[in-house]
């Protein structure tokens, strides 16, 4: 006899998604999705309780904000059921196909349902669901497979995928998108460039302000940054030849028509290599997060700048500046390290070390030095000698202290270090 016990009532969760990759492909996916499955459901008295409609590539584990939100909702027994369009609408990826196989062992997911098929807590129909879902991540790791050998035969053929840079324009059709042709208004001005740095020895600012000058802007409306024009300086595919992808060692033969030649390309590699400096000092700055702007309160950070020098010796420079310059174009100018020692030796004449403290420490730290003077190296102590000034060794430590020294000096004041105007006072 037929079992008649009755079947627990299904709760429908609509699924609709579309894949991100194919946005001009499936712009009407979801809704025409909805439509066609709440026609099926309507036909064969299916409850729907919600639709989710979702726009994410199914290609990773885990990824999917909604499709996770559903499943969470099949563990807390708000819905036991789902109709989607198709099983890769659920899964192209094995780790969530195993997570709906899971709860369909657990007896929690109870149905699913798509336009053409049923599956339920079946061996046969879990099986089929497994096929299916396997068959669309064979597909989906094929397609990658595809455009990888498509882009490599691109290459091959001498046209490089992607973007054309600066002084080169992609072809619009769709057969030539990998092709690209000269850019008549900047293709020019990208020749001047390496002409200039190659035989007037100009730096990239230099370039930078010149381009600013004569208003240069790329094919997409914005000027070039600094960082933007020592790449162009640097990009092989100027004169003929490019990397794809790049850092993956593999070089090609374009077939565009090249902007510069391979011996001013070169030239222009050598003058940006003999005017590159390592910085190899320390980025510690002695007097930062001590002063503050006189004109805007904000914080005083610091930079340093290398200059090379003829014998091959460098210099290094250190300038003090406000940290809302070039954001709220703070109008205090930067200040010299030197500049700046001088302004808080000046200083120290005018504080009165004994409120501040300092003239304890430094007495003690006399102490100290003399009692290893004549400990450990054996000088005998001569109490006539005249005393340390202190307050001339606290510009000793200014200017030939170390950076804890300097700073723990002017950590002891009390009051706030102002800077404005290359003026530096008490607060």
């Amino acid at each position: 006899m037929e079992n008649t016990q009755p079947q627990e009532a299904l709760r429908y969760c609509l699924y609709a998604r579309k894949s991100t990759e194919a946005e001009d492909k499936q712009a009407l996916s979801i809704e025409s999705q909805v439509k066609e499955m709440q026609t099926l459901a309507l036909r064969e008295c299916l409850h729907v309780v919600e639709v989710k409609r979702e726009s994410h590539s199914s290609k990773e584990v885990g990824q999917r904000p909604v499709f996770n939100q559903m499943i969470e909702d099949v563990r807390q027994q708000k819905i036991n059921a789902i109709l989607t369009w198709a099983p890769d609408r659920l899964a192209r990826n094995a780790g969530d196909l195993g997570a709906i196989v899971d709860l369909m062992d657990k007896k929690m997911l109870l149905d699913i349902r798509t336009y053409g098929q049923r599956f339920t807590n079946n061996p046969n129909e879990k099986f089929l669901l497994m096929i299916l879902g396997s068959q669309a991540k064979l597909e989906n790791d094929n397609k990658a497979v595809n455009v990888k050998r498509g882009l490599r035969t691109r290459c091959e053929m001498g046209w490089r995928p992607g973007v054309a840079p600066t002084g080169y324009l992609n072809e619009k059709h769709v057969d030539k998108k990998c092709q690209c042709r000269i850019d008549p208004r900047r293709a020019p001005v990208i020749k001047q460039m390496y002409e200039k740095v190659a035989y007037e020895s100009w730096s990239g600012r230099k370039v930078y302000r010149w381009l600013k000058e004569i208003d240069f802007k790329t094919k997409t409306g914005k000027h070039l940054v600094l960082a933007n024009i020592y790449l162009l300086l640097r990009n092989h595919f100027y004169y003929g030849t490019f990397e794809f992808p790049v850092g993956s060692g593999h070089w090609y033969q374009g077939k565009h028509t090249p902007i510069i030649d391979k011996e001013l390309f070169d030239k222009v590699q050598s003058c940006l290599n003999e005017n590159y400096i390592p910085k190899t000092e320390s980025k510690e700055f002695a007097f930062t997060k001590l002063i503050k702007c006189g004109y805007c309160g904000a914080g005083i950070t610091a930079d340093e700048k290398f200059k090379k020098l003829r014998d091959g010796g460098v210099n290094r420079h250190v300038y003090y500046f406000c940290t809302k310059k070039g954001k709220d174009e703070c109008k205090n100018p930067y200040i010299n390290e030197t500049d700046l020692i001088a302004e808080l030796i000046e200083l120290m004449d005018k504080v009165n070390l004994d409120e501040i403290g300092i003239k304890t420490r430094i007495e003690d730290e006399i102490k100290r030095f003399n009692k290893f003077r004549s400990g450990v190296l054996g000088y005998k102590q001569d109490k006539s000698s005249p005393e340390v000034d202190v307050r001339n060794y606290t510009k000793y430590l200014l200017r030939e202290g170390t950076l804890i020294e300097k700073r723990e000096l002017l950590s002891c004041l009390k009051s706030k270090l102002v800077l404005r105007d290359k003026s530096l006072n008490l607060e």
